[in-house]
């Protein structure tokens, strides 16, 4: 996770009114304009979010006490601290409708930079887990949800709809291609057996060798063939815990079997261990195993997805 405090963007505690849970978080987003920049200049994500606060904190009509989201997420996978962890949402927080739901506000908007980045979503998810944690239950709704609005827009939206999985349980790289070798066609062979044998059909052989007659095979012919990737034999598990699982320096043996794994694929970025709570040296080794299955960016953020687990295989500890 990436967060930037209330106290590194030099603003003092919040004056929000306390909540300590709600049933879970909305995603929102700006609902205005706003520039392409921020996708490229980080340093423009941090001006956008002082601003909102700013203009919030100017509406007298509505009495702000503070800005108005508990976290916003920008296009670079940073999560941005606004009221923060415990904190009802909305402009004074007298709102039923904002009662029920902490906040995260997405830095995208209604034209100019519409969609959210792989990063951004990473962000937005890293933050529902944060809440969750401290007080949020498991409901994920847009602002549209119980309100007429098109917030949090399209995009983010139908993201939200699916659940609001992290990029790499819904961008996942193809499966390894097939392995392709050399068949020599023995005394006895038909086209049949040798697909047989091979698992695979005899339409496919055929296709492969550019066979006009399956029927006609020569003693000594050479014929390429096709062998889906082999699966590994199966064994127990660890069931994928849930991104929240690596937060907040966890204790527990799956993480060292987890780390354990990680070494054997050769992505460990330990200087010691893996042992059994979770740290930096987790993060940046799964990160790298993230790199290692195709992923980039903000899918490849170092916090566990359900797809990147399954591949791993960690053993039952």
């Amino acid at each position: 996770m990436k967060l930037v405090t209330r106290s590194a963007l030099g603003w003092p505690a919040s004056a929000a009114p306390a909540q300590a849970s709600t049933k879970g978080v909305k995603v929102h987003y700006e609902g205005t304009a706003v520039s392409v920049k921020l996708s490229t200049d980080h340093d423009a994500c941090i001006a956008e979010w002082q601003a909102i606060r700013k203009s919030h904190l100017a509406n007298k009509a509505e009495n702000y006490s503070d800005v108005a989201y508990n976290y916003a997420a920008c296009p670079h996978g940073y999560l941005l601290e606004g009221r923060g962890i415990g904190h009802r949402t909305g402009a004074n927080g007298n709102q039923a409708l904002n009662q029920a739901h902490y906040a995260i506000v997405g830095l995208v908007g209604s034209s100019g930079l519409t969609e959210p980045t792989d990063a951004m979503l990473s962000a937005i998810r890293d933050g529902i887990e944060l809440l969750r944690e401290n007080g949020a239950g498991a409901e994920i709704k847009g602002h549209r949800d119980g309100y007429a609005t098109a917030c949090p827009g399209g995009p983010l939206y139908d993201w939200v709809q699916k659940g609001a999985p992290r990029p790499d349980e819904v961008s996942a790289p193809p499966p390894p291609p097939a392995s392709t070798s050399t068949y020599t066609v023995k005394k006895g062979d038909t086209l049949s057996s040798i697909a047989t044998a091979h698992k695979t059909t005899v339409a496919a052989l055929a296709k492969l060798n550019g066979l006009k007659d399956p029927n006609k095979l020569s003693v000594g012919q050479k014929l390429k063939v096709s062998t889906a990737a082999s699966t590994p034999p199966a064994q127990p598990l660890e069931p994928f815990p849930g991104a929240a699982f690596f937060h907040g320096g966890r204790h527990s043996a799956v993480i060292t079997a987890m780390g354990r794994r990680l070494v054997a694929e050769g992505c460990g970025k330990y200087k010691s261990g893996p042992g059994p709570n979770w740290t930096n040296a987790d993060r940046n080794s799964y990160a790298a195993y993230q790199r290692k299955l195709g992923y980039s960016g903000g899918a490849a953020d170092g916090i566990p997805g359900a797809t990147s687990w399954a591949k791993l295989r960690v053993p039952k500890s």
